[in-house]
């Protein structure tokens, strides 16, 4: 049976591989038929009796012919003519092309193969073709990649492997590239698996040459007396040679192995010089440098470098070819050129960026320091050689003149200040000088530049901070003396209430009085906010608490149009605040972003914690780098002009129209911003809205203090809401008021002496301690203003201190009590009661210092 199989297959085979030609003949078919008509004419002929076995005969043969013949169709003797095979083009390239080509079945048996397969495999003839496998069967070499090749005919799948193949004599080999492929697409045409053989011996033989040939250029490239690097398109290099690598003291694997910038090797600003050349599309440009490169132990050495550089067709850069000569070497025996080194070693390392220019401006030569200036400014100033396109284009005039004298030869041309062409705001110095030249010279003028914009930053700085320390002054003197009027104000007023019942015509009256001195009061508080001289008491704060709690409070302020939004940040750090101003801060911007949206809009207030390496990072001027936790206050309403953004936080500055606002709305939020020690920063976009972002700083309580911060937290709570306070607020005692306004000082003891208390009255410090000797410790409690002439509160109490160290004080101030109490010896214990007060809280305070325990 398998000898029956083969014997098929190679006849197969054979009849594939060297098929008959064969043609079809219409004569024989037109006898055929002729034989057929003239049989049944000649029936016709005969009768039909003397026909019928003559019929039945000729049919009974034909239907003998065509019963064989359609048994040698099932059997493959017979076979119906393939239009494909006989393909006059088609068939002569497979069978006469370079490659060897074969086709197996599913089983693995060989049912097509050309001339090259059977002289690659080294058939003798059809009958001894063999697939694959069992070409290299044996073969260690070869049995892996056959092995895969199998596997994916098998599969279906396409597969290429390349072999050595050992000849002979065991020194000369052969070089194979094998494929393998599905037939068709088709699910039977997959089961048939197309093989190709090719000797690609001479391919790989040229491979080799020109492999040992760029290994001979890389050897020779390695070991020349001079450097060698490429860098790429971002700054990277590519190559180094072992010549350069060694002067560097790096390994040249290391160098290999990629991360190393250009920047890494260069000295100074060096790197600078390589990316400023002006890019034109498909141009390829050599400039020659005199710079330093820096050697791996931090050393330099001076070099002068040939720098190549193509431009593709977009203008943008190709890898450079950069050639390094070293010119350390053998100085003192040329002291020309010892001389030039040395020059352009200042040249490239000094502060100050240099640059040489024709009469149009147009840069003849720079050093490092003016191309890595140039690179931090706008496209436009890195992509011209004008000088001209480095400042903005309002002060060009003024460069173009100082360039114009210095080309005329006049001396001591004045500096130009300039603002620069940059995307942030950035200020220049210009010194101009000329150049003795002929026409036959380029340069006709040296421009030095010096980057002024951190002076002008700071020297802009100092003069707000300046005016708005000045203006703090003025408002909180203004205040102090304020205070003292609106004291005696609300003192009157509480007699005239107690004097009147509500019954009387005049109540009114006195109640609208009592009413616009409390407004008074909380203007002077606002003053007081912006001067950082009100009395704050600071506490530990979660601020995402405290916006928690104003939540409903904010929503109420902002009516129905705006659409309040919070976003809390996880996590936020602790900052140490006034609880009470720091809402007033939230709701002061609040209602002034409700005003700017007076059609509606939408106001955000995000939280985040900012880590110290994100504040140095950031934009902030003035701000040192530290932890800190951000509120930001976002609208989407009208915006700030930019001609007025400077003047918001001054005291009185109002953009709304008369009788609508006081204009110390942000002057107060700065104040206790920044009493507070915080950052208050402001960006605005007319038209598109405002965003305040105030900056805390992250307190660090202590673990041991932790809990006695909570105590006194919640004591001040429970105080606030609970009240415990003395109907009664009548006493027994002597008193000593000190104050140096007499009719404040008159009214007050008044109101002291109409509950009980015994009061003396002292203009001035040294009054108070001539009547405390006088007295001798009959004094129970001093209650005195701080700033008095002659003698202040604070020396006042020292030497009362000397006296009775148990005497007991209240000081009163409009100022707060952190100006003061730096001045007072440590230890030194006291109560404060800030002005103005009303006749009940002086009272009060007095009775709650009487009353406690020493």
């Amino acid at each position: 049976m398998t000898t029956d199989t083969d014997n098929e297959l190679r006849s197969s085979f054979a009849a594939v591989h060297e098929p008959a030609r064969r043609s079809g003949s219409i004569l024989l078919v037109l006898l055929v038929a002729g034989a057929i008509i003239a049989a049944a004419v000649a029936f016709m002929t005969l009768g039909r009796s003397q026909a019928q076995p003559y019929i039945l005969a000729l049919l009974a043969l034909l239907a003998m012919v065509g019963l064989f013949t359609l048994f040698a169709f099932a059997a493959g003797i017979v076979r119906f003519a393939d239009r494909l095979a006989e393909d006059p083009i088609a068939r002569p390239i497979a069978d006469h092309a370079v490659d060897g080509l074969a086709v197996t079945d599913p089983r693995g048996h060989i049912v097509y193969a050309n001339t090259a397969y059977l002289a690659l495999t080294g058939a003798t003839g059809p009958n001894d073709v063999r697939p694959v496998e069992r070409v290299f069967i044996g073969n260690p070499d070869v049995s892996e990649a056959v092995f895969r090749l199998l596997k994916a005919a098998r599969e279906g799948k396409r597969q290429q492997e390349e072999v050595r193949v050992a000849g002979a004599d065991a020194g000369h080999g052969r070089w194979l590239r094998m494929r393998v492929r599905p037939l068709g697409a088709d699910k039977r045409q997959a089961k048939f698996a197309v093989w190709s053989v090719a000797d690609i011996t001479r391919d790989r033989e040229r491979q080799e040459d020109v492999f040992q040939e760029l290994q001979h250029a890389i050897e020779y490239l390695d070991h020349a007396p001079c450097g060698f690097f490429s860098v790429n398109a971002g700054g990277e290099l590519v190559y180094v040679n072992a010549t350069l690598a060694n002067w560097l003291d790096y390994d040249l694997a290391e160098i290999g192995s990629g991360g190393l910038k250009v920047a890494d090797i260069m000295s100074g600003d060096g790197a600078s010089l390589l990316t400023s050349i002006v890019p034109e599309p498909g141009e390829v440009k050599t400039e020659v440098f005199d710079l330093d490169l820096r050697m791996r132990n931090g050393k330099t050495m001076p070099v002068r470098l040939y720098h190549k550089l193509a431009f593709g067709a977009n203008g943008a850069p190709g890898a450079s070819r950069t050639l390094v000569i070293n010119r350390a070497r053998d100085d003192h025996s040329d002291p020309q050129r010892a001389a030039e080194v040395r020059f352009m070693r200042f040249f490239d390392h000094t502060p100050m960026a240099i640059a040489t220019v024709d009469k149009a401006g147009n840069i003849v030569r720079a050093n490092a320091r003016f191309a890595k200036l140039t690179q931090s400014l706008s496209p436009a100033g890195t992509s011209s050689k004008s000088i001209f396109a480095v400042v903005h284009e309002r002060d060009r005039g003024e460069l173009v003149a100082a360039i114009n004298k210095a080309a005329d030869g006049q001396g001591d041309i004045a500096p130009v200040e300039a603002t620069l062409d940059s995307t942030k705001e950035r200020w220049g110095q210009f010194f101009v000088t000329s150049v003795e030249h002929d026409a036959r010279d380029a340069e006709a003028a040296i421009v030095y530049l010096l980057d002024t914009t951190e002076k002008r930053t700071l020297e802009n700085s100092f003069a707000q901070s300046q005016k708005m320390q000045a203006v703090g002054q003025l408002a909180g003197g203004i205040a102090h003396d304020f205070n003292n009027v609106l004291s005696a104000i609300m003192m009157a007023n509480d007699f005239l209430l107690n004097a009147h019942k509500p019954t009387d015509p005049s109540f009114q009256d006195i109640m609208q009085i009592k009413q616009n001195a409390n407004r008074a009061a909380a203007l002077v508080r606002q003053l007081l906010a912006f001067s950082r001289k009100q009395t704050l008491r600071p506490q530990v704060l979660d601020i995402g608490d405290v916006l928690s709690d104003i939540n409903v409070l904010l929503k109420r302020l902002l009516g129905e149009k705006v659409k309040p939004e919070f976003v809390y940040g996880r996590d936020l750090w602790p900052v140490k605040a006034d609880l009470s101003q720091f809402e007033q801060v939230i709701v002061n911007l609040a209602v002034n972003a409700r005003d700017a949206m007076p059609d509606g809009g939408k106001l955000t207030i995000r939280t985040a914690n900012m880590s110290a390496k994100d504040a140095e990072r950031g934009e902030f001027k003035g701000m040192p780098a530290a932890d800190y936790v951000l509120i930001e206050v976002t609208d989407t309403g009208s915006g700030i002009p930019a001609d007025i953004v400077d003047k918001i936080f001054e005291p009185f500055f109002s953009t709304k129209e008369v009788g609508k606002g006081t204009g110390l709305g942000l002057s107060t939020v700065y104040g206790i911003v920044k009493q507070t020690g915080g950052f208050i920063y402001v960006d605005s976009v007319q038209g598109r809205g405002t965003v305040f972002r105030i900056f805390l700083p992250r307190h660090f309580p202590e673990v041991e203090k932790v809990q006695e911060v909570a105590a006194a937290v919640s004591e001040v709570a429970a105080d606030t809401t609970v009240k415990p306070r003395a109907p009664d607020l009548t006493g027994q005692g002597t008193i000593l008021l000190v104050e140096d306004e007499d009719g404040l000082r008159s009214l007050n003891a008044r109101g002291l002496r109409s509950r009980g208390y015994t009061v003396i009255e002292a203009e001035n410090g040294l009054d108070a301690l001539e009547a405390l000797e006088r007295e001798e410790g009959a004094v129970d409690l001093v209650v005195s203003d701080v700033v008095m002439p002659e003698m202040d509160g604070p020396t006042m109490l020292t030497e009362m201190r000397k006296r009775n160290p148990e005497l007991r004080i209240i000081f009163v101030s409009g100022y707060a009590e952190d100006a003061f109490e730096k001045s007072l010896p440590e230890g030194q214990q006291f109560n404060f009661l800030p002005k103005p007060f009303t006749l009940s809280q002086l009272v009060a305070s007095v009775k709650e210092t009487m009353t406690a325990p020493s």
